[in-house]
């Protein structure tokens, strides 16, 4: 039986983002859509086809395949299709086969793109490039950032009826300088050090004095959705130095002077500054210890995560200089050049909150073994054990240059990347994908130069190994499951969760691996490499647009977890639940992994496949 307009508008108000529409745009709208059956195996519409519009499943199963037959999707009811074609030039990009009978809804294009056009809403579902975020970003200033980024969690708190020296006590045990008094979860008031000072000690009342006789009863709050700004009005106003951060009436946090004064001090420059006049790793310890701070402003601030993740990169950088720097006032002048690259994500310029460290040396072909197994085997073991001591913990595969393997002359790296190269066995595909991420850190650069160009050109004119890359790429593969969910992580510690980082970003990073093979590129960061692959025409436009949507949205949800987990005082991950997510960020997310999928199928089935 033929849907009727009064059903197609009930159930497009349970369709996002339709149903944010106003109530006369909608009506408009379900009068403007055609509903169309389909039986099982019905091809909708074929790569290439001019699309009538976009649609939307009532009823049935469709599945959506990719240029390579490659199933990209299976989809189901109130899921859409066929946006992606109508936002570039009308034409479909997939193919999409009805596998159920199935009802479908068409709207037409003309009419999704005034849509796009005049709601906001729908332009947001649709726009997978963030823009929104995007043009937003501003520089990041307390003045602008919301109060439980910066408050101190779980402030320090005693009964009213306590005395004032068991107040002292805490105070002092806890190095705190305020202390909230508390029914229960219930605020009933403060007690500060300029209490104690003026009210206790000038009076010079008894110890034994209950707290609630001198502290300020009610005090004045602020909930954790308050901005920065909202403090330092009233703190100026009220000639205060503490103030209680309260949700409902449950104390959640305390935001003080020497809060705001830590928070504006936490940037990466002054991190660098720090670590460039540090005297030992314990000192840097200290100064490490604040990234996951760092990492919270700036996803606050709204700054993209390429910028996230290099200015962290750059601490790990200066930290590895400053230890270089100690290692050698330590062992004096080394014997020959030599030069400390880092690989992993500090090679790419893509650490975030959760890094071990990768590294290794390559010494000058004058270098003695004596040299060799001496001085520079104890400059790497120093350098190593001072990164693992600021939180950089050992790389799991050893691939640091405290491994005699990985310190060794020019002539012995030649020869590595030429034997990976001309027989790529797994330990080989494994190591070359390591090691082709490598950036110079300190050291003689001359050292990497040539050897970047040389490897880069023998590798591109090897179609046998450019294809193992292929395939070793493919072996990480986004977090797809059916019918618009997604394949988590099935037991253990992180049930339910999604990878993010090997289902998430390491797929892109791979991909953006050969696409440098394959165009010769000498970039070694991931979005670096996917721009360059666009420009050198390994990547077409499109294709390499939707990819860096993708890429960006997939790191910057990566980013925005860790920093919820910073914030709630834990450390940093990265496995995330997809219902901490809500429908919107859901369907982006999965979006982009659609779009990594379908990429990964071209690459497999172009240049370079295996058969």
């Amino acid at each position: 039986m033929p849907l009727t307009q009064d059903q197609i508008l009930r159930f497009l108000q349970s369709v996002h983002p339709y149903d944010a529409l106003p109530q006369d745009s909608l009506s408009d709208l379900a009068r403007q859509i055609e509903a169309r059956a389909v039986t099982a195996g019905d091809i909708i519409y074929d790569l290439g086809d001019q699309l009538p519009g976009i649609f939307i499943i009532h009823a049935g199963e469709v599945e959506i395949t990719d240029e390579n037959g490659v199933t990209v999707s299976h989809l189901g009811m109130r899921n859409s299709f066929g946006e992606r074609g109508l936002l570039r030039d009308g034409r479909a990009v997939t193919k999409a086969q009805a596998v159920a009978d199935a009802t479908l809804l068409i709207l037409p294009s003309k009419t999704f793109h005034t849509l796009v056009q005049g709601h906001d809403a729908v332009r947001r579902f649709f726009d997978r490039t963030r823009a929104d975020k995007q043009n937003k970003q501003t520089q990041q200033s307390l003045a602008t950032t919301q109060v439980d980024t910066f408050m101190a969690r779980d402030p320090i708190t005693c009964a009213s009826d306590a005395t004032v020296r068991e107040a002292a006590i805490l105070m002092r045990d806890h190095r705190v300088s305020s202390l909230c008094m508390t029914e229960g979860e219930k605020l009933t008031g403060i007690l500060t050090t300029r209490d104690m000072s003026g009210k206790v000690v000038a009076a010079a009342l008894p110890s034994d004095t209950p707290v609630s006789d001198v502290m300020t009863p009610n005090p004045i709050t602020l909930a954790p959705s308050a901005i920065g700004s909202d403090v330092l009005h009233v703190m100026m106003e009220k000639r205060i130095g503490h103030l209680p951060i309260v949700e409902g009436d449950t104390l959640v946090g305390i935001v003080s002077q020497t809060d705001l004064t830590r928070f504006q001090a936490v940037s990466s420059a002054e991190l660098v500054r720090e670590l460039a006049q540090a005297a030992d790793a314990e000192e840097m310890r200290a100064v490490t210890k604040r990234i996951p701070q760092l990492l919270l402003q700036l996803v606050a601030g709204g700054s993209p995560h390429q910028v996230v993740t290099r200015l962290i990169t750059d601490i790990a950088d200066t930290a590895t200089r400053r230890l270089v720097t100690l290692a050698e006032e330590k062992l004096g002048p080394a014997p020959v050049p030599y030069l400390w690259l880092a690989c992993g994500s500090q090679g790419r310029q893509e650490q975030t909150g959760v890094s071990d460290q990768d590294n290794c040396l390559i010494l000058s072909d004058d270098v003695t073994d004596a040299d060799r197994e001496g001085y520079f085997a104890d400059l790497a073991k120093f350098v190593c054990d001072g990164l693992d001591t600021c939180g950089y913990v050992y790389c799991p595969g050893d691939m640091m240059a405290m491994n005699p393997r990985w310190c060794q002359p020019l002539s012995v790296w030649r020869g590595y990347f030429k034997n990976w190269i001309a027989k790529p066995v797994p330990e080989a595909q494994m190591l070359a994908s390591v090691m082709f991420d490598l950036r110079p850190i300190a050291g003689d650069a001359r050292l990497f130069g040539n050897l970047q160009t040389e490897t880069l050109a023998m590798a591109a004119k090897n179609s046998i190994f450019v294809a193992h890359m292929v395939s070793n790429g493919l072996k990480h593969t986004p977090p797809l499951g059916l019918l618009r969910g997604f394949a988590t992580i099935r037991s253990g510690e992180h049930k339910n969760r999604l990878d993010m980082k090997h289902n998430g970003v390491v797929p892109i990073v791979d991909l953006g691996r050969v696409y440098a093979l394959q165009g010769q590129l000498p970039e070694a960061n991931t979005r670096a490499r996917l721009v360059a692959a666009i420009h050198a025409g390994v990547l077409s436009q499109s294709g390499g647009q939707d990819l860096l949507d993708a890429y960006d949205l997939i790191a910057e949800t990566r980013l925005e977890h860790q920093a919820e987990q910073v914030k709630a005082g834990q450390a940093p991950d990265n496995f995330l639940a997809p219902a901490e997510l809500s429908e919107f960020d859901r369907s982006h997310l999965r979006d982009a992994f659609v779009v990594v999928k379908s990429m990964q199928s071209a690459i497999g089935h172009g240049r370079g496949m295996l058969g």
